[in-house]
């Protein structure tokens, strides 16, 4: 099988709740999606999907994504996109660096190769663990009476687990996880994420002073070092997200014995093969485990699941619905969430069915 066209779609997909606020203020309205499709002559058509969090959360950019895009795609044409491996290879050699700009290529030729096995991502990538996912929602940095009212808000529309952004004035997100805590009640999952929003002796503040409510803590610190230098002050789980960014990243923190669980996000180590080998190792070492991304709406969503499901579940955290995030969908074939749950359908590749005649033209096209 041989690539014959490759096509770039640019879309904005709006917040559906307002601004995402996290660590520092920092805030986006929306995603800034890149769909990439690569046709086949074997009439197969693959789809990827990947979204930057504004220009600040990794680093990663839209625009930057859209470039390194418009740089790689000739030069794939005639390549064989079943080959997921060799071409992720490639990707490397053709431009260093820069994983974020190869995710949804190589999600795309995941795609292809699951449909032209005839089977779903998930079986490809080792099976199914159970048939639903448990899912987590985010509620940004704000006053903590918003942040108590949008967290109960979200568990009446049935989530269970909850993520707490902090990572401000520790008082203050002392106030913020202490009343979400109380108003959700002590059967809802917390997850106090800083984003690396705090120095260790902001951080050590906050820690001691949470000590009596039942949460976990995720990226305290920017660096791997300062969280390293928490682990002894941090008696309860440690979630490393930010600093997770390859293989190598994860075996250092597990000789450390840093982290008891990791958030693995697609984007970020460049695609779906890698994601898939870094979850694998996670679980052999024991690690606890949530595979997510940067952004997107159902495509995205999609190469989410199947990884989380082939995940097995006791060392699988949980996952997010991104697709319930914006107001703007760009694919069918993603199944309700209930219960604060999702599962996946058997579909080949990815299952879903992108809504291409919404996407209006692509922004780059190569071949035919």
């Amino acid at each position: 099988m041989r690539i014959t066209g490759i096509s770039g779609y640019r879309l904005d997909l709006p917040f559906r709740d307002g601004p995402y606020v996290c660590s520092g203020g920092r805030s986006a309205l929306g995603f800034d999606t890149l769909i990439v499709a690569i046709a086949t002559d074997a009439g197969i058509t693959g789809w990827g999907e990947m979204a930057p969090l504004g220009a600040f959360y990794d680093p990663a950019f839209a625009a930057g994504a859209r470039a390194a895009f418009e740089e790689l795609a000739p030069k794939l044409l005639g390549d064989d996109p079943t080959q997921v491996n060799a071409l992720a290879r490639r990707m490397d050699h053709l431009l260093k660096g820069h994983p974020y700009a190869k995710a949804a290529i190589d999600m795309a030729c995941w795609d292809i190769l699951g449909k032209a096995a005839g089977l779903p991502l998930a079986e490809l990538l080792g099976g199914r663990f159970g048939t639903h996912v448990d899912l987590y929602r985010s509620v940004s940095q704000d006053r903590p009476d918003k942040m108590v009212a949008r967290a109960k808000a979200y568990v009446a529309e049935g989530y269970r687990r909850i993520q707490v952004k902090v990572g401000l004035d520790p008082d203050e997100d002392i106030e913020r996880l202490t009343a979400v805590r109380a108003a959700v009640g002590k059967d809802i999952v917390l997850f106090a994420d800083a984003n690396g929003g705090w120095s260790t002796l902001q951080a050590r503040r906050f820690l001691r002073a949470t000590r009596d409510l039942d949460y976990a803590m995720e990226q305290p610190c920017l660096t791997y070092g300062e969280c390293r230098a928490l682990r002894g002050d941090c008696d309860r789980p440690l979630i490393l997200d930010e600093s997770i960014d390859s293989l190598a990243a994860l075996v250092q923190a597990h000789a450390d014995q840093v982290a008891d669980g990791v958030t693995i996000k697609i984007a970020r180590v460049g695609g779906v093969g890698r994601a898939r080998l870094i979850r694998d190792v996670a679980v052999e070492l024991g690690i606890a485990v949530t595979v997510e991304d940067t952004g997107g709406a159902e495509i995205d969503t999609a190469a989410m699941l199947h990884l989380s499901l082939s995940t097995p579940e006791a060392l699988r955290l949980h996952t997010v619905d991104f697709n319930n995030w914006v107001t703007r969908p760009n694919a069918r074939g993603i199944p309700a969430s209930a219960g604060g749950r999702i599962g996946m359908g058997h579909g080949p590749g990815l299952g879903v069915e992108p809504l291409v005649e919404s996407f209006g033209a692509p922004f780059f096209r190569v071949g035919v």
